[in-house]
């Protein structure tokens, strides 16, 4: 009795700090305005306040109008601003420079949220997207158990974070506001999911956001190395279904690490079945919409030069379960396989990581990743996601942008992208280089 009466005060005394923290910010970089907080190179950021953050190093640069004073550089930076739990509306006014500018914008692990914003010499271009923001704590009890690496995970602090990057970013203004009204899209699933946080991993959930306007929020809940059963056993379901609210969308992949699992009711027909079942369910009770997506493929060649499927009966269990359970299937691992089809065996690797040693800081050893993915794949396989929601007539339909049909058997050309690489992560930093655990 002592303890829940103590767990109860514990949540309503958090509660009630979260209530009195400010969730409406309106910044104006370089010189005041009135009804903008002033923001300097040397506002740096501290707990509980707002500022340059991640050992940025900013510059004033020189603008057009006399009376405007702009941030940037030809280095990125990050900004960072503490909030409660939930949607923001972020506002974002680039450019206004002497010269031109390019700016991409990504927010807290990488989630990418703007993609090469160019701005003519004396042009300003505002820009607003969704960023959703959590916590570990559990509303209705308990909090998320978190492994040691997400401890310094951008996702799961204080803060929401944005970082200004490409060639010579700019930024004038931000606004900040909650926004309680948005339809937020919940990710579970595994490191082929998970916002990943440095070079040169990169994951579809964190590639998503880019492809929406405002009304939806992308909320990537995906962890390395989770099955659907340690997936709840560390109570992330729980998680989300304490903050998900009737016509929110429940998005669930997993497979490459559940196949792992041999225990005698372990199998793709038997506890993975029950599992991705029990999610559903969970999901429906709480009036979401879940959507089974079936795992990505494995870069796997067979001799005849085609992919073969190395997860056994797990895709096709998946398959089943939407169809048992009457709802949307995003048939992921066909359509990556036809996507490192259409690559071929050996050009394939260029949408994985497949790098020689000392490409990146700290990488002594080279890199023959077949299952995960740097920026190129994450960013196509995105682009399937986004053609399942089309194919499956999802409400998300209305809300997408720049998003043309897309055939995985005819993908991007991988000489002509680009996304500018980010800055070492304070995981990375806290650690040495590694790549994800599991899947």
């Amino acid at each position: 009795m002592m303890k829940t009466t103590l767990t109860t005060a514990l949540f309503a005394l958090t509660a009630l700090t979260v209530s009195a923290q400010k969730t409406t910010y309106k910044f104006k970089f370089g010189k005041a305005d009135k009804g903008f907080v002033t923001i300097t190179p040397n506002t740096i950021y501290s707990p509980g306040a707002y500022g340059f953050d991640n050992d940025s190093k900013p510059q004033i640069v020189e603008a057009t109008k006399k009376d405007a004073s702009l941030i940037g550089g030809d280095k990125p930076f990050f900004f960072s601003v503490d909030v409660p739990e939930g949607n923001y509306k972020v506002t974002v006014k680039l450019g206004g420079a002497k010269d031109a500018t390019v700016t991409t914008v990504r927010a807290e692990s990488r989630r990418l949220m703007l993609e090469k914003v160019e701005t003519k010499p004396g042009e300003s271009i505002t820009k607003t997207f969704i960023v959703n923001i959590r916590k570990p704590e559990i509303s209705t009890g308990g909090k998320v158990g978190l492994k040691g690496r997400e401890l310094n995970k951008l996702d799961w602090d204080n803060k929401l974070t944005l970082e200004f990057n490409n060639a010579k970013p700019c930024v004038e203004e931000i606004d900040i506001a909650k926004a309680d009204d948005q339809i937020t899209v919940f990710l579970a699933g595994n490191s082929t999911v998970v916002d990943q946080d440095d070079e040169p991993w990169a994951s579809w959930g964190q590639m998503i956001p880019r492809f929406f306007k405002p009304g939806i929020a992308i909320a990537d809940h995906a962890e390395s190395g989770l099955t659907l059963s340690s997936f709840k056993g560390s109570h992330r379901l729980d998680k989300i279904l304490s903050v998900a609210k009737p016509g929110d969308y429940l998005f669930v992949e997993f497979g490459h690490n559940d196949q792992k699992e041999k225990g005698p009711n372990d199998g793709a027909w038997k506890s993975y079945t029950e599992s991705f079942k029990y999610f559903i369910g969970k999901a429906k009770e709480k009036g979401m919409i879940p959507v089974v997506v079936t795992s990505t493929s494995r870069r796997a060649f067979s001799d005849s030069g085609k992919v073969k499927n190395t997860l056994g009966d797990f895709p096709a269990a998946a398959r089943k379960v939407a169809a048992d359970e009457g709802i949307a299937m995003i048939d992921l691992n066909a359509m990556t396989a036809d996507f490192y089809n259409a690559l071929g065996k050996d050009n394939s690797t260029k949408a994985f990581v497949h790098y020689p040693a000392n490409t990146y800081p700290g990488q002594d050893k080279p890199l023959a990743d077949d299952t995960h993915f740097n920026g190129y794949g994450a960013y196509e396989i995105a682009k399937c996601i986004i053609e399942g929601i089309k194919l499956n007539h999802l409400n998300l339909e209305k809300f997408l942008i720049d998003s043309p049909h897309f055939d995985p058997s005819h993908p991007d050309d991988v000489n002509t992208f680009s996304l500018p690489l980010a800055p070492p992560s304070p995981v990375l930093k806290s650690a040495t280089f590694v790549k994800p655990d599991g899947n």
